[in-house]
């Protein structure tokens, strides 16, 4: 069976993790991902380390399925490699600092000119502007996106989230722009650039925030648990933020993720008031319908909090689910990595490395009918130079030898 981005060669320039999530996802829909590092390798090859002299986990889980080659594009013979390179690819893609691309010599001008067809794919930290040349890592990125300013509680400080919005969101975001412009391509025969700056698919993923912004200036936001509010969106703690109010309760045994989240809709009120013990506030005005309940947030999940936690929160679940009542357990990293539905469904994948031997990684999350998804290991460093540099470019084994001897691969 075909996949969806068969023939479809993708030229990865990337580092790090924004970029490299781009690509691996580029590879996961079939594409021929050709991963160009320095004759040193991603610096990820070597960050975070569970197991001496071995790519890490960081580098495995964020470039398999893809094929790698080294070059020092510094050099002259290097730079007219990756002339060839270009000339044969479809996308290319980096995320180095500001202009880093265009110092080597290749400008768009200069891409267009070697592959008028080619899409050029950048991540940078910030869009033009004053903070166009600001270093930017994912906490920055949440901290100048809008993440940080609303996540945490009310009297804590700004707090950053696990999920990596602003390396692995904004490569999503590029990989959108990408199959947007390939698909442009069919109509123009023509590339062109894609940008995508990791503030602005922070900001993207914070739009309710920049909603509930606006919202303020016609008065307090009844669905947020905040008793103050100022002329600014507040941290709101676990509350939902949306039309129906949400919280994490405790269950037993009190473990650090003995917590279910809830949500309360209108139709889901009545049994959870018999779930916790207290039928009569079905019907008790001060409790019976939401615009009744809104300003008493903290109290209500208090109540059902006294409940769930005196039972374990999958039988909590359980009870919840029995009435339809939206819910969903606080699930730890162990226990995510342990779970069947996960694997049953290709999320949570098992590969092998021909170093490290077997590990865990995250399957692709987009599953197409006709384009199935088999996760392969990552390369290992300059592996497929032989393929690409002997093979499809047409370099003869001396000069491979001589190339490999200057350190230009």
């Amino acid at each position: 069976m075909t996949k969806a981005l068969e023939g479809v060669r993708v030229l990865d320039m990337t580092h790090v993790q924004s970029g490299p999530s781009a690509t691996q996802l580029l590879a996961w829909l079939g594409a021929d991902v050709v991963k160009l590092e320095a004759p040193t390798g991603d610096i990820t090859r070597k960050q975070l380390r569970d197991v001496p002299d071995v790519d890490s986990l960081y580098f495995t889980m964020l470039n398999s399925n893809k094929r790698s080659i080294t070059l020092n594009t510094k050099s002259d013979r290097g730079k007219e490699i990756l002339t060839e390179l270009i000339r044969r690819s479809d996308v290319m893609v980096e995320n180095f600092g500001p202009g880093a691309v265009d110092r080597m010599g290749f400008t768009w001008d200069r891409i267009q000119e070697i592959n008028p067809r080619i899409i050029y794919a950048s991540i940078k930290g910030f869009g033009e502007g004053p903070y166009t040349n600001f270093k930017a890592y994912e906490v920055v990125a949440q901290a100048m996106g809008g993440s940080m300013a609303t996540t945490g509680f009310e009297d804590g400080p700004p707090t950053a989230t696990g999920a990596q919005i602003g390396d692995s969101g904004t490569g999503i975001h590029t990989v959108a722009g990408i199959l947007a412009a390939l698909f442009q391509r069919e109509s123009t025969g023509r590339g062109q650039r894609v940008n995508v700056a990791m503030q602005h698919a922070v900001l993207n993923l914070c739009r309710v925030k920049l909603r509930d912004q606006q919202r303020l200036t016609h008065g307090p936001l009844a669905e947020y648990p905040n008793e103050d509010f100022g002329d600014e969106v507040p941290r709101s703690g676990n509350a939902s933020g949306g039309g129906q109010p949400g919280w994490a309760v405790k269950c037993a045994p009190g473990g650090p993720n003995d917590y279910v989240y809830v949500i309360v809709q209108p139709v889901g009120w009545k049994p959870i008031a018999e779930l916790i013990g207290r039928p009569e506030m079905a019907d008790d005005p001060e409790w019976s319908t939401p615009e009744a309940r809104l300003p008493k947030l903290n109290k209500m999940f208090q109540l059902i909090e006294e409940w769930s936690s005196t039972l374990p929160k999958w039988e909590v679940l359980d009870r919840l689910n029995a009435h339809n009542i939206p819910c969903g357990p606080i699930l730890s990293t162990k226990e995510i990595i342990e779970d069947e539905s996960l694997v049953s469904n290709e999320m949570v994948v098992e590969v092998e490395h021909p170093q490290r031997g077997s590990y865990t990684t995250v399957g692709n999350p987009l599953k197409l009918s006709d384009s199935p998804t088999t996760i392969s290991g990552s390369p290992l460093l300059g592996e497929h130079n032989s393929d690409i540099y002997a093979d499809e470019l047409g370099l003869d084994q001396a000069e491979l030898a001589q190339l490999a001897e200057q350190g230009v691969i």
